[in-house]
């Protein structure tokens, strides 16, 4: 007998929880990385969700750096952080965010359930390397800007949107995953007025992610995530309208929505077809006395019993 032994054949795709411990990033930033599309992802053929394919973890750790660059890319901070990065005070940072300069890669709910916002740090280095921000991050705001942001301008939550509908649509693989995408964003009115055929809107919401999770399906936590992933903007909801109806107009050209096929007819009684079978004549009951009644007395009407014939004795002498 040989002493070699023969190790096991590595598998070709692992779950993403596998994929975490082997690139040494924790869950968190692991899946920000498959969003932000820095970890490539394919779709389970046995319908379990998505895998990283083996070849894809190996490319990741022979890359420079690593794993060092792979956990800063993906380095999310809140404002106080944010503001340290940039070194502006978080006042200034919120105030920019909210005009739009800066955009969240992601959030969640604290426990009083107000939303913070996270941006990558990269990102916000790269902002302030950038001569042409200068002013931004300096001087004083113009005019206009300050008396939107007084009458409550904050674009966080579109920017986020955007941001995320790119995600989405880097995973979508099919014309109908692309047009989900594009409803994920979109209330059920909305969906419902673009897609009036109930068959098709039902294919399409088969393909239409739900917001991230936060807290149990219904909770506060969730209603208010599900209210910062739909659009509210007339702009944003129209320009979103007009990409869903386009998709799908590619997504029924490339596979019709699937619908219900008609039952066959019951096969008719042997017999005569033109026949009525006894049994469903009514036997019973005030009808079927009255109907055996008159078919046993047909031929016995007459006219000295008809009322319109009998002699009328009230002028007699």
């Amino acid at each position: 007998m040989s002493d070699h032994t023969v190790a096991p054949p590595r598998a070709l795709f692992c779950t993403y929880s596998r994929a975490a411990r082997e690139l040494g990033i924790g869950r968190r930033q692991f899946d920000l990385a498959v969003h932000l599309g820095r970890i490539g992802t394919v779709p389970d053929e046995g319908g379990g969700g998505r895998r990283v394919a083996r070849a894809e973890i190996d490319r990741l750790r022979a890359a420079p750096g690593f794993p060092d660059a792979l956990t800063r890319s993906v380095e999310a901070v809140g404002t106080t952080e944010a503001a340290a990065v940039m070194r502006v005070p978080p006042s200034r940072f919120t105030r920019l965010a909210r005009m739009g300069f800066l955009v969240p890669v992601t959030f969640y709910l604290n426990r009083y359930r107000a939303v913070v916002w996270l941006y990558l740090a990269d990102e916000l280095r790269q902002f302030t390397a950038d001569e042409g921000n200068a002013t931004l991050l300096t001087g004083r705001a113009p005019e206009g800007t300050r008396d939107r942001l007084a009458a409550g301008l904050d674009l966080r939550a579109r920017n986020w949107r955007g941001r995320h509908l790119g995600a989405l649509l880097r995973q979508a693989e099919d014309p109908w995953q692309r047009a989900g995408a594009l409803a994920a964003l979109l209330d059920p009115a909305q969906i419902a007025d673009i897609a009036g055929d109930p068959y098709e809107r039902s294919h399409l919401n088969r393909f239409r992610p739900g917001p991230p999770t936060h807290g149990a399906p219904g909770s506060p936590a969730a209603l208010l995530a599900e209210r910062i992933t739909t659009a509210a903007d007339p702009d944003e909801i129209a320009r979103l309208r007009s990409d869903l109806a386009h998709a799908l107009d590619q997504a029924r050209a490339h596979r019709p929505a699937p619908r219900p096929t008609a039952k066959p007819a019951p096969p008719r009684p042997a017999g005569n077809p033109e026949r009525t079978p006894r049994a469903e004549l009514p036997g019973t009951g005030l009808l079927g006395r009255l109907l055996r009644r008159g078919v046993r007395g047909a031929g016995a009407y007459s006219f000295r019993n008809s009322p319109s014939c009998t002699t009328d004795t009230s002028s007699r002498p």
